[in-house]
């Protein structure tokens, strides 16, 4: 769940990335506790400016059809594929149980204060060691240490991921399975501007808290804690669900920090997206003595930024397509025999996606075409929007609206997540 009132971090600048929104403190979940003073009808007039949405998901029948090229990433592929299935239709009565007893709840506040000193000192941990994607070995050793002194099983270097780990704590015999996301990657020059130390503190947060409720009261159930790395554009939940980390969860959910009135959170969607990166070769020759012997591919990069800029003025008002340019040994007076542009093209939906990138696409190839370069255009996995799950998330606004008098909204966000390939798995319930 999006959380606003963030806690300071170092000034925001541009990314690279597919994935992200910004910051929020675990302690926001339990601001006030009194008799609210709005409820949840007026909630989206009060909060307009905070994005993004709960990733509280169950698993439902009908699943999703994924693509996957020959590698076995998720890729988009053209054409139309068909939207969305619909979720079943749960009813709020299907979630009540011991787990909602007052008592329940209680205890699960009690650990959170116990904890506020601990979780502080581990969000300031990774928040001063920023790693970037698949290179959070200190996040991956803080965090692993910290759940083990609290009595969860861990698994480390988890699914053949260095940075991966799983954490696991059961009670009883039988029971649900709650399953938690904690993120830990940075971003290249700003650090932790996106707030990922803080999804880190507050996954395991939950885990250690329901951990205690379950014992406490006597709860048949499992927590599994999943250390998720490479958010920014790796798609590492997306390797993590192809190798089954999420097959046995009845429940997932993770938190994101967003920008946003204090007090509030959002159960809105997110933008699906798709990083392309496209290379340039073409031929140097000295642009002064002989250019006309160079083929330019610094001037293919310009014409494809260029026609992506045109194309901009026919896109609907949804759609983004933001990049940039790079180049290596670049020097005025010889005609660039390289180039590269890294572009991320984003929409509400997968289908619009679709469409959206084969068109971006012709502009790569007819920039090649226009200055004989060559081209070769990857695409990262791509990251669908997000399906919440509306009693769950109904549930929870319920909650925070009438227990901590919060505030709650149903607005989207324009960023990207790789959350939401868990959240279409087709989980047991």
């Amino acid at each position: 769940m999006v959380l606003a009132d963030p806690v300071p971090t170092p000034p925001m600048g541009p990314t690279s990335s597919a994935g992200c929104f910004h910051i929020f403190s675990l302690r926001n979940l339990l601001p006030r506790r009194g008799k609210p003073t709005h409820n949840r009808d007026n909630a989206q007039a009060r909060s307009s400016n905070v994005i993004d949405g709960s990733c509280w998901n169950m698993g439902d029948k009908h699943g999703q059809r994924f693509d996957l090229c020959s590698g076995g990433d998720w890729i988009l592929i053209p054409g139309r594929p068909p939207s969305y299935s619909a979720p079943p239709e749960y009813v709020s009565n299907d979630l009540k149980s011991r787990a909602l007893d007052p008592e329940v709840v209680r205890t699960v506040e009690s650990e959170l204060d116990e904890l506020d000193t601990q979780l502080r000192e581990l969000s300031l941990k990774i928040h001063s060691h920023p790693e970037l994607g698949f290179q959070e070995k200190y996040a991956h050793d803080v965090m692993t240490a910290f759940l083990e002194k609290h009595g969860f099983e861990v698994t480390r270097h988890y699914a053949g991921l260095k940075t991966a780990w799983r954490a696991e704590y059961s009670v009883g015999h039988g029971g649900r399975v709650l399953g938690v996301n904690s993120e830990m990657d940075a971003l290249p020059g700003i650090g932790h501007a996106c707030g990922h130390n803080l999804i880190a503190m507050s996954g395991v947060g939950i885990a250690v808290a329901v951990k205690t409720a379950l014992v406490a009261h006597d709860i048949a159930g499992k927590i599994v804690i999943l250390g998720t790395p490479a958010e920014e554009g790796g798609g590492g939940k997306v390797i993590l669900l192809k190798r089954g980390a999420y097959k046995d969860m009845d429940v997932c959910l993770m938190s994101h920090p967003a920008p946003g009135e204090a007090h509030s959170a959002a159960d809105g969607s997110t933008n699906a997206a798709q990083s392309m990166f496209v290379q340039y070769t073409g031929k140097t020759a000295h642009a002064a003595g002989s250019p006309w012997e160079g083929i330019n591919a610094l001037d293919a990069a310009v014409s494809a930024y260029n026609s992506i800029s045109s194309l901009r003025q026919q896109l609907k008002p949804d759609l983004r397509v933001h990049g940039i340019i790079q180049g290596s040994n670049w020097t005025p007076n010889v005609i660039p025999d390289n180039a590269r542009l890294d572009y991320i093209a984003r929409a509400s939906n997968k289908t619009d996606l679709v469409d959206l990138v084969e068109r971006i696409k012709r502009c790569f190839h007819a920039a090649a075409l226009a200055t004989g370069c060559d081209v070769n255009i990857e695409m990262n996995h791509a990251y669908l929007d997000l399906r919440q799950n509306p009693v769950l998330a109904r549930e929870f606004g319920d909650t925070i609206v009438e227990r901590y008098d919060m505030t709650m909204n149903h607005l989207g966000s324009s960023a990207s997540t790789d959350f939401v390939h868990s959240s279409n798995f087709p989980f047991r319930y």
